[in-house]
């Protein structure tokens, strides 16, 4: 038995070692399956946070534009810089976003508003309720973590049209509904119900001209 042999350099048996002094220092064996954590390199956005596993999480410090370190398990989110732990947070559903308002330093507000301002008027130039709209969503006591929502309404216009967004935009305002997911569902049934509808005039493939149906006489 290996155990049993005379060690090289310590000139111990290992067996007696581990019985003497080293097993009364080990901790109780784990009763949960080991929580296997994900790695990834997101990108520091403009609103000063990182996408990971389809949350947004806030990142601390000047580091926008610039790819990070994130370990997520089933609890947590570290984000590392540069080797070093900068912030620990709690693990969100997807589709959620997890903000500390100290990682959004109070000396760079200005630049945001102003940021927010010039995203207000591209809005605004789609028209009055897809302005208005953006505003309704951009009023948060932390304003720039709602830009990617702005972003998401101006990219229907481009998919859709300036008319359209700006009416789903008058119907969703009517109703208090402030959710741009909202707006994308509307014009979405909308497409589908006019791609259903076929066009004046046109023919459908299965309509065959009457006189394929005529009655002919034959010759007596």
């Amino acid at each position: 038995m290996a155990g049993q042999r005379i060690h090289g350099t310590t000139r111990q048996r290992p067996a007696e070692v581990f019985t003497a002094e080293e097993h009364s220092r080990l901790g109780p064996a784990p009763t949960e399956p080991f929580d296997l954590p994900t790695y990834s390199a997101p990108k520091v956005a403009p609103d000063r946070h990182v996408q990971v596993a389809r949350a947004l999480y806030s990142v601390p410090g000047d580091l926008i534009g610039q790819r990070i370190t994130a370990r997520a398990d089933s609890r947590t989110v570290k984000l590392y810089a540069r080797g070093q732990l900068i912030k620990v947070h709690p693990r969100v559903p997807a589709g959620r976003r997890c903000t500390d308002p100290a990682d959004l330093p109070s000396e760079l507000t200005a630049y945001a508003m102003r940021d927010l301002e010039a995203l207000q008027r591209k809005a605004f130039a789609h028209g009055e309720y897809v302005g208005a709209y953006a505003a309704a969503v951009l009023e948060h006591p932390l304003p720039w973590t709602k830009m990617r929502q702005v972003y998401r309404l101006l990219g229907l216009v481009r998919r859709h049209s300036a008319e359209q967004v700006d009416d789903a935009c008058r119907r969703a305002l009517d109703a208090e509904a402030i959710n741009v997911g909202l707006i994308e569902r509307m014009l979405t049934r909308n497409s589908t119900a006019e791609a259903k509808i076929s066009p004046p005039g046109a023919a459908s493939r299965f309509v065959r001209d009457s006189a394929d149906f005529a009655v002919r006489r034959l010759p007596s």
